[in-house]
């Protein structure tokens, strides 16, 4: 089972990591269950936690600072010998206790009133893929949460805080495919395909589905997006939340692959949001 995560959202994916490659900076693992996209400069120190005899041991990774970038447990069923070789290959020389005691300091963003604000909206508008926007956020010097604020409604819309429950509830009740991305700086994680059950318990809304749980401190949401990116599929639409610091919780999309345009109940499921937070 794969597990990431940040402050405000746990994502947890239930399969086998397939296709993976491993680059100098950032890995991938294309499965139909486990989609990742890895970013190795954040990653610092490893672990496997739990023996042979574990129910449930686990391999689990951490920044510099200690905070974790991804888990992945061995559920029932899974290759226990293979597990152990594994960490039997792996393991460090050097096993004294470690000391973490490095702060992560995010990068420096310019002031709104230092942006170039009409070079970046025109940079907006010539995106070709979605992953164009990353360069341009580091071109200007802005943060995610910044460049959404600073977009321009035709870009981005700010919805309610209750939008994700309210994007759940529909999916969950037309079976629209949508895809929950939920990361931090180290990992991002996704799921591709319908959510069932929703459940809340306490401040947490939860998806308890086979295969996939969400959960989400529905109470640390400060801010709700609907955003608009130009690609030459058409236009790309996501729900994007951030919690009181800035930091993104969770994106959700259409379900889609490039080349594909964005898919129909996607758009009308956002356009739903939208039209109830103008009403």
């Amino acid at each position: 089972m794969a597990l990431t995560r940040n402050e405000s959202v746990v994502h947890e994916k239930t399969g086998t990591y397939l296709n993976v490659s491993v680059g100098s900076h950032v890995g991938l693992a294309l499965g139909p269950d486990i989609d990742l996209r890895l970013f190795y400069t954040r990653w610092a120190h490893g672990f496997a936690v739990g023996g042979a005899n574990h129910p449930k041991p686990s391999l689990q990774f951490f920044d510099a600072a200690g905070t974790a970038i991804h888990k992945i447990f061995l559920t029932e069923g899974g290759d226990r010998a293979a597990f152990i070789a594994l960490v039997d290959r792996f393991r460090h020389a050097d096993q004294a206790p470690l000391l973490v005691a490095q702060k992560i300091v995010r990068p420096a963003v310019l002031d709104d009133g230092e942006i170039d604000v009409a070079g970046f909206r025109a940079g907006w508008d010539a995106m070709e893929d979605t992953h164009q926007f990353f360069g341009l956020l580091k071109l200007h010097r802005l943060d995610r949460l910044q460049a959404i604020r600073l977009a321009g409604p035709q870009r981005a819309e700010p919805v309610g805080r209750n939008a994700l429950r309210r994007v759940l509830t529909d999916a969950a009740e037309t079976g629209a495919a949508i895809m929950v991305f939920v990361g931090n700086p180290g990992c991002l994680q996704i799921h591709t395909g319908p959510v069932h059950r929703l459940l809340d318990m306490g401040p947490w809304l939860n998806v308890l589905d086979p295969g996939f749980n969400l959960h989400l401190r529905e109470d640390r949401i400060d801010s709700a997006w609907v955003v608009r990116k130009p690609t030459n599929d058409g236009v790309v639409t996501s729900l994007e939340l951030f919690d009181i610091d800035g930091t993104l919780m969770a994106m959700l999309f259409g379900a889609r692959k490039p080349g594909q345009p964005e898919r129909t109940d996607w758009h009308e499921l956002v356009a739903r949001v939208s039209a109830l937070d103008a009403a």
